[in-house]
Parts: structure tokens; sequence; C-alpha cells
């Protein structure tokens, strides 16, 4: 097993370059399934969400082969809905999106109910809901999903809640249906539609990804034959964005998309930090004081981040007063916080809020990674942190970051990966 040890105490200050988005690339590498033929897909982070999801689809029938250190091609010609992915797919959440690529290729689709992090309930009714208004019957027992169907045909299907998963699942699996389908009240993240452009890249016919309503008008095929490269990670930038203002530091975010940051470079500037956009796919952010208190609340795209809470949350924690957190997405995402207060922090979470009480200064201690954005929430806190802090349960932190220890480190962390 393996573990963080971070010595704190450094501002951090350098240059870090983003590595492709992992929320994108594993719904664009399970959206490779509707192709015909071979594709190959550029800018994909080497993390073990990835590995595990090129593991996924070899036991769909599918051809995956690292043709450089950040290239996947992929020959999915011959793909079918085999049932030796289910133990595979039982292993994280995003493995539901083969549900509407093999369904809407093959008319046949199984996964194992898919785990995660533990972030609460996280239902698939809604994905469930899409499959069947465009003709699927699904059913859900004995630790499985099985959608299959006749024939797909577009129609008209309502969200109650704008699901980034539901969204998606849902415009897979009516790439090939016959018809038009209409989405309303669709999610609007920028991986989204970085899937959407995937697939019309290959030949596919979606419109209006990143606004409310998305239309996809059903092709015979995908025939792929093309390249695509993944968008850059905002969460990951979000996380050195964050990492800057707790320390304390300079840091140039480099290959990031700034707009797609716009609701944290608010909330920096808010507690006085400093953010320079003025180069088109760099930020630049830096704070030289203690930041402000301040009161956040997650929303769906462009509203603030869930996936960057927990760091804002160390930012807070270190802030000058009193600070609310109001988590409008996961019920359980508060974890985090009692490792924080194990480093000396004053944070009361209840339910879907939190109280920080702003202290001068983190202690070192041992702490425990309870899911992936804690995980890097707790490496931030560790830099910060006055002593030494272990970090155990970093595999959650490898799933969604790629070398995170190399990138702090070459902005002055003192932080090393020890196996124990």
């Amino acid at each position: 097993m393996e573990k963080l040890v971070v010595t704190g105490g450094t501002p951090l200050k350098g240059e870090v370059l983003i590595s492709g988005a992992k929320n994108a690339a594993v719904a664009i590498l399970p959206a490779a399934l509707l192709i015909d033929g071979v594709c190959t897909i550029d800018n994909v982070p080497n993390i073990s969400d990835v590995r595990l999801y090129i593991d996924i689809l070899k036991s769909f029938g599918a051809k995956v082969e690292w043709t450089g250190e950040h290239e996947l091609t992929l020959d999915t010609t011959h793909v079918s809905a085999s049932d030796k992915s289910l133990e595979l797919t039982r292993k994280f959440r995003a493995s539901y999106y083969s549900l509407g690529s093999l369904l809407s290729r093959c008319k046949l689709a199984q996964v194992g109910i898919p785990g995660g992090c533990n972030l609460g309930a996280r239902p698939m009714d809604l994905h469930i809901k899409g499959f069947e208004a465009l003709g699927a019957t699904v059913d859900v027992s004995q630790g499985k999903i099985i959608a299959k169907a006749d024939k797909l045909e577009g129609t008209s299907i309502y969200l109650d809640i704008a699901s980034v998963g539901a969204t998606i699942n849902i415009m897979l699996a009516a790439v090939l249906a016959n018809g038009t389908t209409i989405i309303d009240n669709a999610a609007k993240e920028p991986h989204i539609v970085d899937v959407a452009n995937f697939l019309n890249t290959m030949g596919a016919d979606i419109r209006g990804a990143g606004t409310d309503i998305i239309k996809i008008h059903g092709v015979e095929k995908l025939t792929g034959g093309k390249s695509y490269s993944v968008v850059p990670d905002q969460i990951e930038a979000g996380t050195f964005m964050l990492a800057a203002v707790a320390t304390r530091g300079d840091i140039t975010i480099k290959n990031c998309i700034p707009e797609h940051l716009e609701s944290l470079t608010a909330k920096i500037l808010e507690m006085g930090g400093n953010v320079d956009i003025s180069s088109g796919d760099e930020i630049r952010v830096w704070c030289n004081t203690r930041p402000s208190k301040a009161i956040v609340k997650t929303l769906p795209h462009p509203g603030f981040p869930t996936d960057l809470q927990p760091q804002i949350g160390v930012v807070l924690a270190l802030a000058d007063g009193t600070s609310i957190i109001n988590e409008s997405i996961w019920e359980s995402r508060f974890q985090y916080t009692a490792e924080l207060n194990n480093m000396g922090a004053k944070i009361t979470a209840q339910g879907k809020s939190a109280i920080f009480e702003g202290v001068e200064n983190l202690y070192g201690a041992p702490v425990h990674s309870t899911d992936l954005r804690a995980g890097a929430a707790l490496i931030i806190a560790g830099c910060v942190a006055k002593g030494k802090t272990e970090i155990y349960n970093i595999e959650h932190i490898d799933r969604g970051y790629e070398n995170i220890e190399k990138k702090f480190r070459l902005l002055g962390a003192n932080i090393e990966r020890v196996s124990y």
C-alpha cells in the first residue's frame, strides 16, 4: 500500500501543465463503442479510472492501444454486450456510460451496478427513464442493469434534474436511434460539450450541447477514422488555483480553458486572491495575504462545481472570519471536514451545510482520503500545515489526478509517495 507524505509551510510557486479532463475521458471512451471503425483520442489522462475503462472496453471486444504518452487508438469495429464486464463495471460510477453506447449500437447492454466515491445516493432513475422513453426495457436486479430494445425511436425527454450522467447516457443512446431525440433541461457541464464534439467528429449529429436543450438527430452509423483531443481538466486546474490561494503562492496554470473556471475565479477574487487571464489558455493565480471569508454554494455548471468544494474548503478553513458552504449536489461531500479538523480546523458540518471558523494555521497529522476530491484537498492542506501530514487511501486520488505528487513537487511542495 502507498501513502503521500507532505511536509508543509512552503508557498507553491511556478507553472503546472493541466492534463486532459478525467470526467470527459471516462465518457468519451465508452462513446467510442458507437463507432464501427477506428479512432484516435489524444490528451487522455493516464489515471486509474481510464486504465480501468480500457479493460472494460476490451471486455466488450474493443482493441485499445496506447500509441503515445497520452494517446489511445481504439478499434471498436467488433463489439458486443458481453457479460464479462460485470465485475469490472461495478468498480466505478462512470462505467454506466457503456449502457447508453451499447444499447444504441447493439440494442443490448449490461453492467454491474456501478460503484465509485461514496458521496451519497446517486440513483439512475433518470437514465432509465431516458432509455425507456427511447423504447428500451430496463431490468435492475441481482446486482446488474440490463437494457435491451428491438429498436430505438427518437423522442422528447424532460429531465426532472439537470443530471450530467443522465444527459450523457441518453445522448449516447440516441446517437444511432431512428429520428430526432430532444433532451430538455439538459446539464451543461464542459465535458458534456466535449462528448458531443467527439461524437460529431466521428459522424454523429448532435446540436445544442452546453445549453438547456440538446437535439440528437439519429444517424445510421459512426465510421470514425478521425482523431480527437480531450478538453483540459477544469477541476485539476481549479485545484491548483486554490492551492495557490491556500499556500499564499503564485502559480501559472497552463493548458486550461479560463471560461470553464469563471465561478471559481469570482470566488478567488472575492477572497482576496489575484487572477490574471490575459493569456488565452493560461491562468495565473497568486495571493499575498490571509484569504477573506466567503459563502459558497455548489450548483450545476456554470455555478460553482461540487468537485471543487473540498479544495475551497481548505481555503475557507484558513480564512479570516466565518464562512459557509452549502452543498446542493451530494449530501456526503463533507466527509473531508473531519480530516481537516484533525489538522486543527474548526468546521461544523451537518447535512448539506458546513460552517468554517477560520484558523490561522493547520498542523500536520495522519489523515485519510475519503474520496477523489477530498484527497486533493488534503494535499493542499498538507502543503499549508506546519509539520508532516500523512495521507492514506490515496487510491482515490489516483483515480482522477495524473502524477499529482510530481506536479506539486515541481511547484516547490515537499511531497513524496511512500510504500508501507
